[in-house]
């Protein structure tokens, strides 16, 4: 397996650690539930140097990623747009951050196990485009800060005001060697993503630990995500999954990119739709776990659990249509058993995200 450049100090930790797209990684450090509550309420860091790092540069950047991706980027300096890459049939490849640094240059921040599909998708449909496609994943390494206390512990950290940096923007920094900082994330908190090179991300994230905190896992990354609703590819999305059922619209523009025919066609026939489901009795919904109405299969989960905050079992999941009505009553097969569950909307939690008023 490969490993982040925080490896070692993942052991130190005393980290359980997993496999997830090739990389060993943290599972958890102290456990899911601790981790998860940490986020919430005061801050974690995470080692996400798994992730992709695709850079697209040239005279017509600006004019192959607005063809590459579903949502419409711009040339401004520290936007990060959120936005899809589908195929000619209109299913997902992958979700991406896209960071725009001028007309001739941008990164694009892919899911670790859909590095090399991205890549290779980029170079297949470059044409006649002025423009160099690099792969740059291996030169970077990346740690998200996530939590109400991240802005006030990063900012000390590396001795900058993070205050005027706004959701979904970005700046770069020189004062420690390169480093690209983003307030972003995967949680539905506050918090920021910082890409650099490999000893300047462990210095940083050696310096969070100083100041107490917490190390988070993959687990807690999971649950962290699913409270807040936000899609992990292979599940709310792959290459069986259009993004109209995932409920991504607002990351699809009317424009013309790869596969818009297909996909907009597809939004006309839609047969099922992703929602949250509640348990009414005990039990946790796990991803695959079928569900019916009566005797009829109408859907299955995609991803469940009983949160720490929780009394009671929620999941994502795709149910047909008309059932997917909020407040319809169905039941999911746990092992068999029947176990009546709810409809309701597909957000466990208020996101804490700093947005301009």
């Amino acid at each position: 397996m490969k490993t982040t450049s925080l490896y070692q100090k993942h052991l130190y930790l005393n980290a359980k650690m997993t496999e997830f797209a090739g990389f060993n990684m943290p599972l958890l450090y102290t456990s899911i539930s601790k981790e998860h509550e940490a986020v919430r309420h005061t801050c974690g860091v995470f080692d996400v140097s798994h992730m992709g790092n695709i850079f697209i540069k040239g005279n017509d950047a600006l004019t192959f990623i607005n063809y590459l991706v579903t949502n419409t980027i711009d040339d401004a300096y520290g936007k990060v747009t959120y936005a899809l890459i589908v195929n000619e049939q209109g299913y997902t490849i992958d979700d991406v951050l896209v960071y725009s640094f001028n007309a001739m240059s941008f990164m694009v921040v892919c899911n670790a196990s859909n590095i090399d599909n991205v890549y290779q998708w980029m170079i297949k449909n470059t044409l006649h485009y002025d423009i160099t496609i690099s792969n740059l994943s291996e030169s970077y390494s990346q740690i998200a800060i996530q939590g109400p206390l991240s802005e006030t512990l990063l900012s000390k950290v590396l001795n900058d005001n993070l205050t005027s940096l706004k959701f979904m923007t970005f700046k770069e920094l020189t004062n420690q060697n390169h480093l690209i900082i983003s307030r972003t994330g995967y949680t539905g908190e506050d918090g920021f993503e910082i890409y650099a090179n490999h000893q300047t991300i462990n210095l940083i994230f050696d310096s969070l630990i100083a100041l107490d905190v917490q190390p988070i896992g993959l687990g807690a990354r999971d649950t962290l995500r699913f409270e807040a609703a936000l899609p992990l590819y292979g599940h709310e999305l792959s290459l069986e999954i259009h993004p109209f059922e995932a409920g991504l619209s607002f990351a699809i523009k009317e424009k013309d990119f790869i596969g818009s025919t297909a996909l907009f066609e597809k939004k006309r026939q839609l047969t099922r739709r992703l929602v949250g489901i509640k348990m009414l009795d005990r039990g946790i919904p796990r991803a695959h776990y079928p569900i019916y109405h009566a005797h009829q299969y109408v859907g299955e989960v995609t991803t469940g659990y009983q949160l720490p905050n929780k009394s009671y079992g929620l999941a994502l999941a795709f149910i047909d249509i008309p059932f997917n009505k909020l407040e319809t009553k169905l039941q999911i097969d746990i092992r068999g058993k029947r176990i009546p569950v709810e409809v309701m909307k597909k957000s466990f939690m208020t996101k804490n995200y700093k947005k301009e008023s």
